[in-house]
């Protein structure tokens, strides 16, 4: 069983994410979408992203990284970090 604090932290990054990330990564993390496909946004199910750590993670979305933009400015590090966490469930989800 999860935390109940843990569960909440993944739901505000859902939200989070749902906001400010899915236009270009798409609701499942695959950068399946018409932005996400011209910006190249990184497949966030792949082992290259999932290797990372969080602390990488969190640099890529508070300062940017290519041509995603960086999210300091709108994010705090709390919400980034509760991204970061929802992020995370898409390593355990079954790959394509």
């Amino acid at each position: 069983m999860i935390p109940a604090s843990a569960a909440a932290q993944a739901g505000s990054g859902a939200a989070t994410f749902k906001t400010q990330c899915q236009l270009c990564h798409g609701p499942d993390g695959t950068g399946d979408t018409p932005l996400g496909k011209q910006l190249q946004a990184a497949n966030l199910h792949s082992k290259d992203i999932q290797k990372k750590t969080n602390a990488e993670l969190h640099k890529v979305v508070h300062d940017g990284n290519g041509n995603m933009p960086p999210f300091a400015d709108q994010l705090s590090d709390s919400e980034i970090d509760q991204v970061i966490k929802f992020v995370r469930t898409f390593g355990k989800t079954a790959k394509k």
